[in-house]
């Protein structure tokens, strides 16, 4: 266990959680939310009807479904912030060919 790890205790689903993490206050708080809302919205699917471990189930493939989305975003950004870097450098070269920048 790292120094900075602390113990996190929450309730969900009618069972009692508890693990370490280095994650701070603020942060806990946003993934608790984000995990409650995604428990919500996959019991309030079935109309509430569901067997906990289908809504755990729901709910991470929920977030899971999200993860790969935002990682393919971040690889297009990534790829469309290097080629528009690579534009920017082009156009430098261009108008100061080899480095060389007039003196004002």
């Amino acid at each position: 266990m790292a120094e900075l790890e602390r113990l996190v205790k929450f309730h969900l689903l009618g069972q009692d959680f508890a693990f370490y993490t280095g994650a701070t206050e603020k942060e806990m708080e946003a993934i608790l939310a984000l995990v409650r809302k995604q428990v919500e919205d996959s019991s309030s699917v079935a109309g509430g009807t569901m067997q906990v471990g289908k809504v755990a189930v729901m709910a991470c493939l929920n977030l899971a479904s999200r993860y790969v989305r935002l990682e393919q975003e971040f690889k297009d950004y990534r790829n469309n912030s290097e080629t528009n870097l690579k534009g920017l450098n082009e156009k430098i070269e261009l108008h100061f060919p080899q480095g060389k920048i007039a003196e004002s």
